[in-house]
């Protein structure tokens, strides 16, 4: 069989699995499955970004694959005003609901920010915003963006994460505010076309994951363009996170991975 039918025959498999929720049992008003595990019975993970893709395309398996297991999983997207945008020029505020729906049939909560695209600066003010959603969320496993970007806006969030996961104590207005710091903070990238210098020391198998996870993508793309969702076709973002994700797996020996960089050394059992 070529490599074109081969993935013809899994995109057409892994669409059918989805419409028919074979995955979790529990189909969608959207056709896509929902996670059985309940959320939050094992703590809370947090994925922060700047638009409303970048937790989609960084680590959409690593999200799925929380879920499964009972974590609580936020989207904490900066930018929420995507009025001066030109593809969704007029259709802001559809996206924004659109992004949620979508994310809400994976078992992921979404949260935005007032901030609109391409004006997110790191101030005083921003780090205190981002501090105080921080705060609410109580993460115990945070992801931020890798802070070396050609997108000023992924540069921008990745600064005001950080600031707000490691200081945010002291960026509260009220500092006796309760402050629950996450556990363990790891950085994803955004793929060749932005991320620079990313060196991954965590890679994660998604193999498991990946027929949800490349079709929670697609899904937001199509959602972008304003068009049907397609399970049958890989667009320009899902092509290029597939070959990312396989170039990860091929790192550490499974078929398709996501990989991390520690913010900081963790001990690790070997044995």
């Amino acid at each position: 069989m070529s490599s074109s039918s081969k993935r013809r025959e899994f995109l057409a498999v892994a669409g059918a699995s989805a419409a028919a929720g074979a995955l979790a049992g529990q189909p969608s008003a959207a056709g896509e499955p929902r996670p059985p595990a309940p959320s939050g019975t094992r703590g809370t993970v947090l994925a922060l970004g700047a638009h409303y893709d970048d937790g989609a395309f960084g680590v959409p398996g690593v999200l799925l694959q929380a879920v499964a297991k009972g974590y609580r999983v936020v989207q904490l997207t900066l930018i929420g005003d995507y009025e001066n945008w030109k593809p969704v020029r007029g259709r802001g505020p559809a996206l924004v609901e659109g992004t949620r729906k979508i994310a809400a049939d994976y078992g992921i909560e979404s949260q935005f920010l007032g901030f609109a695209s391409g004006t997110l600066t790191v101030t005083e003010e921003s780090k205190r915003v981002v501090a105080e959603a921080v705060a609410e969320v109580k993460p115990d496993i945070a992801l931020v963006l890798w802070p070396r970007d050609r997108h000023p806006d992924h540069e921008a969030a990745a600064e005001l994460g950080q600031a707000a996961l490691r200081l945010g104590d002291r960026l509260l207005p009220d500092p006796a505010a309760p402050w629950h710091p996450p556990r363990r903070t790891y950085f994803y990238d955004n793929g060749p076309r932005h991320t620079i210098g990313f060196e991954p020391d965590t890679f994660v198998d998604v193999s498991g994951e990946w027929p949800r996870a490349i079709a929670w993508l697609g899904r937001l793309m199509a959602l972008t363009r304003n068009e049907e969702f397609e399970p049958e076709t890989l667009d320009g973002a899902q092509r290029l996170k597939e070959s990312l994700a396989r170039y990860r797996g091929s790192t550490c020996g499974v078929e398709y991975a996501e990989a991390l960089a520690s913010a900081n050394a963790y001990p690790r059992s070997i044995l």
